[in-house]
Formats: C-alpha cells, sequence, structure tokens
C-alpha cells in the first residue's frame, strides 16, 4: 500500500474526481435552493432507466456525441483547440440531409453512402480552413472556428430557407422528412428497444472509437500528429512537415464532427430544421473528450454519463420538483472541475509527497 502512486492513476483519478465533486456541487447548489438533492438525483436515474425506450435514447444522445469528442480529441493530440465542432457539425447535418433528399428512391446502399458521405465531406472542408489559415499564416484557429459556427449557422439558414428547392422543404425553415432508404434507423434497433430512435449511428460510433485509437497509437499518421502536437519544431527538425500534420488533423476533426452531424440528421431526426443557436453536441463534445481524457475508452463512458444526465435531467421536474436547469448546473459543475483538473493533480501530488517521507523514515528505521 505505500508504494501507491496517485500520479500513475492521474487518468483515472481525476475525472473521477471531476463528477463525484460536479454531483456535490450540484447537491449543494439543490440544497441551496431548498430542493432534495437525493430525490433529484434518484428521479434522474429513474427517468434514464425507466424502460428499454429510455435506454435506447441514451444511446441515441450518445453516438453524436462520441464522433465530436473524437474529432476534438484528434485536434487536441495535434495541439489545437476545434472550438468549431458544432458548425462542423452543422454542415454535416445540412448536407447529408440534403443529398438525401435528392436521393429519391435510389438504392439503400447508394442513398446511405451517398448522404454519409456529403456529411463527412462537409465537415472536413469547413474545419479545412482554419486549418489551412493555420498552417500557412499562422492565424489562431480558436477565433476562426468560433466565427466560423456563426458563419456556418447562418448560412444553414438561408440554405434551408433559399436555395434547398421547394420540393425538399416541408414548411419555412423545415425540410421533409428523408426515406427510409436513407435513414440510419432499422426496424431491429427499433424493436429491441421498444420504440426509441436507436439508430446504426451509435454502431458507427463504436466502430469509429476503435479505428481512432488504432489511427493514433498504431499509425505513423497518428506518431506525426501526436509529435507536432507535443512540439511542432522538433518534428520540423526530425523531417515531418508541421503544415500538413496541422491541415490533416483539422481534417480529421471536421470529418468526425461532420460524421455527428450526419448521425444527428439522418438518424436522430430524419430532417433539417433551422437553428437559433450553435448546436450544442459541439460543445459537449468538447466536455465529454476532456472528461474522457481524450481516450477511446474515456469518451464512451463520459459521453453515456453525458447522455444519462440530459436524459434524466427531464424527470427531474416531474418526479423531484427540481428545474431542469439544475441538471445543466451539474453538468457544468463536471466541466468546471474537468477544467481545473491541473489543481487536482497538484492535491494529488502533494498527498502523494506528503506520505513519501513517511514511508521513507518507516523505512528508514527498520534498517
Amino acid at each position: 500500500m505505500s508504494n501507491f502512486k496517485f500520479s500513475k492513476m492521474n487518468g483515472i483519478l481525476v475525472p473521477i474526481l471531476s463528477v463525484i465533486m460536479g454531483f456535490v456541487l450540484g447537491a449543494i447548489i439543490m440544497l441551496l435552493f431548498g430542493y432534495n438533492p437525493v430525490q433529484g438525483y434518484q428521479a434522474m436515474l429513474t427517468t434514464a432507466f425507466q424502460s428499454p425506450k429510455s435506454i435506447g435514447e441514451i444511446f441515441v444522445t450518445a453516438g453524436p456525441l462520441i464522433f465530436t469528442a473524437l474529432g476534438f480529441s484528434v485536434a487536441s493530440a495535434a495541439g489545437f483547440f476545434n472550438i468549431g465542432l458544432s458548425g462542423q457539425a452543422l454542415a454535416g447535418w445540412v448536407a447529408s440531409i440534403w443529398v438525401g433528399l435528392s436521393m429519391g428512391d435510389s438504392p439503400r446502399l447508394i442513398a446511405l453512402t451517398a448522404a454519409i458521405l456529403a456529411g463527412v465531406i462537409a465537415g472536413a472542408l469547413t474545419a479545412a480552413i482554419p486549418g489551412l489559415l493555420r498552417a500557412y499564416f499562422g492565424t489562431s484557429e480558436v477565433i476562426v472556428t468560433i466565427m466560423m459556427n456563426y458563419i456556418l449557422l447562418y448560412t444553414s439558414t438561408h440554405i434551408v430557407n433559399n436555395v434547398i428547392p421547394e420540393k425538399f422543404i416541408s414548411t419555412k425553415g423545415t425540410t421533409k422528412l428523408i426515406g427510409e432508404n436513407v435513414s440510419l434507423r432499422t426496424e431491429f434497433l427499433t424493436s429491441i428497444s421498444n420504440g426509441s430512435r436507436l439508430n446504426l449511428g451509435i454502431i458507427f460510433a463504436f466502430i469509429f472509437l476503435i479505428l481512432i485509437w488504432f489511427l493514433m497509437k498504431k499509425t505513423t499518421l497518428g506518431y506525426e500528429i501526436t509529435a507536432v502536437g507535443l512540439n511542432p519544431f522538433a518534428s520540423e527538425y526530425a523531417g515531418m512537415s508541421s503544415k500538413r500534420i496541422i491541415v490533416l488533423s483539422m481534417v480529421i476533426s471536421g470529418a468526425l464532427a461532420g460524421m455527428g452531424g450526419v448521425v444527428y440528421g439522418l438518424g436522430t431526426f430524419g430532417n433539417f430544421f433551422v437553428q437559433g443557436n450553435s448546436l450544442s453536441i459541439g460543445f459537449d463534445g468538447m466536455a465529454v473528450s476532456l472528461l474522457g481524457g481524450g481516450s477511446s475508452i474515456g469518451i464512451l463512458l463520459s459521453s453515456l454519463l453525458f447522455s444519462i444526465l440530459k436524459l434524466g435531467g427531464q424527470g427531474m421536474p416531474i418526479l423531484a420538483g427540481v428545474p431542469t436547469e439544475l441538471v445543466d448546473v451539474v453538468i457544468a459543475s463536471i466541466i468546471f472541475f474537468v477544467g481545473i483538473s491541473y489543481l487536482i493533480k497538484l492535491i494529488l501530488t502533494k498527498l502523494e509527497t506528503k506520505k513519501e517521507p513517511k514511508a521513507s523514515k518507516v523505512e528508514g528505521g527498520k534498517a
């Protein structure tokens, strides 16, 4: 027991402590406003796991989050803060629905493949812009991606209102539903989840968790992305093209975010409707990636946690009288503690260094 090192467990301890502290802070806030936190959290869990349908919806919510989180982790490994995931996912959503509606009664394999590719390419292209600007002109990818979120948000509104043919429009600002030939939903997944919106998106998400792990850990490109993220100057000296890696990492990041939008469009909703604000899956995906430490298994677990929080929170007003806004407070609290993970690591290190002198004294006494 004396050989236990907190530093070796940081990857597991810090996310767990962040979640626990987030729940504790959420409980304190509920108490301050006169609500019972035990009843509140009980209502959250009851709502999230009350039926096969609700469990299916947990995976429906987790699918797009996994993709945006993977997109953030790839860019982060290259040393970039891709805050434009919302806009890239939105581009993927619009493109996939537009192409899906255009495919008519085409065979399912061709129509679905075309719609997915359109969304992925749209996400990749919109992410390539800040990547190219950063690589060749040294611009801040944070500022560029934030501004592009707004550009893509209002561009999507213009496309739906003025560009997409009227035959694809249901009401102003809303497209018609796509056909079954381009939908990610299947009768099998719907039946096993008792009528939920569970779709192939979660299957694709599981596959990409493995693919991105393989890319980053087992391929030369993954090694180059990590090397550029650690030290671009040393990477250049070693013969790598940091500009190429910067653009590639952003393209991969945007393609993954675009795929999140595809799952949102072809799987969750089946159409596109004008958005008033940036997509939440972009910002939530960033939090999921940070909480999961950028690893595939961490992203999977944290995306499921976020889904449970979001879906379970819907039952808190009904079963416990707690406003749903407090669920967002809990999520924000978790993100807050993730953001100050350096402080948690520092505390763990302090605890470790306090233990070491005592241990060495004991060992010295025995000697």
